[in-house]
């Protein structure tokens, strides 16, 4: 006998919203995991993108604990020999506040084609505001 599994068509997309205001790096960025893979609904598969859409607000807001600010380095490569760039968490949250959110969202995504497809379904803006009130996201509440 096999398995039922949803097809592509059966797949039911919500839309959510979280605040990031006050919220502690990890802990947000493991739930909008969860929501961006789908394990939060009962059709969860592993090998399909279940997921649904979420929009991260107020960025700039959220809030790193101990030392991390500091001493939290990101690192980006050029390609060519001494290439290697270093940026403190610090620097990052003055000038980009939502790439922090995106880099530690996408290392708790799948490394394949299915991660980079669940990545595409996540927006985060560093202030209050957002495009997507036509999709009429939910709030998010744990």
């Amino acid at each position: 006998m096999s398995t039922p599994f949803p097809s592509e068509k059966e797949i039911e997309r919500r839309w959510w919203t979280l605040d990031a205001e006050d919220a502690v790096l990890g802990r947000l960025a493991s739930t909008v995991a969860r929501l961006l893979m789908g394990k939060h609904k009962p059709t969860y598969t592993p090998f399909l993108d279940c997921g649904d859409h979420v929009v991260v607000v107020n960025a700039d807001k959220v809030v790193l604990t101990g030392n991390k600010l500091d001493k939290k380095i990101y690192y980006r490569y050029s390609g060519y020999p001494g290439g290697l760039k270093e940026t403190s968490a610090r620097r990052m949250m003055e000038t980009h506040p939502e790439r922090v959110i995106e880099l530690a969202i996408k290392g708790m995504l799948p490394k394949n084609k299915l991660g980079r497809q669940m990545y595409r379904k996540l927006r985060v803006y560093a202030g209050a505001e957002h495009p997507h009130e036509a999709q009429q996201p939910q709030p998010y509440t744990e």
